[in-house]
């Protein structure tokens, strides 16, 4: 609780500080904007060495055989100061998105709702937020959209996919920013179940073609670390990172190298090294760890865009799949994604 305190204390301090250096514009804007966006995906899911149940121990783009992702809609609006978002799911991505509503309240409607927050534009350099929100740590998210391989990483699948609770973003100029926050337990979105908080810090840096962010998650008994970079190495080739460690949970490091061969045509590579310490993947033992190579293309027409993929989960171990059969040290598989943005 000492840090969250500590937090809590900087998060006010900061925000009195630079508010006072913006002149008063008045509390109510005279005009304001409602925007409506989103994106629907489908695909295609085969393994090559194995039977076609089996699927790699990451979420989303993990059914067999011809099967839906998810239609999504965000609805926004916004003035000058305030605004409003509610992001909204429906199909199985979105279900285990939010797979923690329906266990704390059966019966709920909750499992839909992927965002819903309320944010104030204190300044032109500090926003203050409250409500469900999407992770800040990770390099990867939830709509196919904001990824560039459909299938997604361990690193993503074991760390938090949202938090509720209440966070600022600070613009500290030069190119760096911060956020703090303090937020109920991770994915426990609809309330908070157990009295317990969390705290959340980001310190961020871009400038030219590289982006830097550094990102804790920190409560009483737990702590994530994570790095998130990319950088332009040309204005056709990009290079990302992510690195993270959680204590008694997980650590690992990926890579992503994005080529761009056209206006339509890219292709590019993940590459990730993932150790299991006790977050209990399906397929790993404690101790054990994996390496995911995909390889994925994205061609673009008009709003959609289609993504072929090939990807390759080998384990330090023969991995038990949940029927107790032998999988060997090695899930080949291939998907064919179309996801459609708006």
């Amino acid at each position: 609780m000492k840090t969250i305190l500590t937090l809590v204390i900087m998060l006010g301090g900061i925000t009195s500080l630079i508010s006072q250096e913006e002149s008063a514009t008045g509390d109510t804007p005279k005009t304001s904007a409602l925007t409506v966006s989103g994106s629907l995906d489908v695909y295609y899911r085969a393994n090559i060495n194995a039977d076609y149940d089996f699927a790699p121990g990451t979420s989303f783009a993990n059914l067999p055989g011809f099967s839906l992702g998810m239609a999504n809609i965000i609805i926004n609006h916004e003035s000058k100061k305030v605004g409003v978002t509610a992001d909204l799911v429906i199909g199985p991505r979105g279900e285990d998105a939010t797979f923690l509503s329906p266990e704390l309240r059966p019966g709920g409607i909750s499992n839909i709702v992927n965002q819903l927050y309320a944010y104030w534009n204190i300044s032109d350099r500090v926003t203050l937020t409250l409500g469900n929100f999407n992770t800040f740590l990770g390099y990867e998210v939830i709509s196919p959209t904001g990824n560039f391989n459909y299938s997604t990483s361990y690193m993503f699948s074991y760390g938090p996919f949202s938090h509720t609770g209440i966070k600022a973003d600070f613009d500290l100029g030069a190119g760096w920013t911060l956020m703090t926050g303090i937020m109920n337990p991770t994915d426990a979105t609809e309330y908070n179940p157990s009295n317990d908080y969390a705290a959340g810090l980001q310190l961020g840096y871009s400038t030219g073609g590289l982006s830097l962010y550094i990102n804790t998650l920190l409560s009483d008994e737990f702590y994530q670390l994570d790095l998130t970079a990319g950088y332009d190495l040309t204005e056709s080739v990009y290079l990302g990172l992510n690195a993270t460690t959680a204590q008694a949970a997980f650590a690992g490091v990926a890579t992503y190298l994005q080529v761009a061969t056209s206006d339509k045509l890219k292709i590019g590579t993940r590459l990730e090294y993932f150790s299991d310490k006790g977050v209990g993947v399906e397929m790993l033992g404690d101790g054990e760890a994996v390496i995911d190579v995909t390889f994925s293309a994205q061609y673009t027409v008009g709003n959609l865009t289609l993504i072929p993929e090939v990807r390759a989960d080998i384990f330090s171990n023969d991995s038990a799949v949940p029927n107790g059969e032998e999988l060997g040290d090695k899930l080949s598989s291939v998907v064919l994604a179309a996801v459609y943005g708006f």
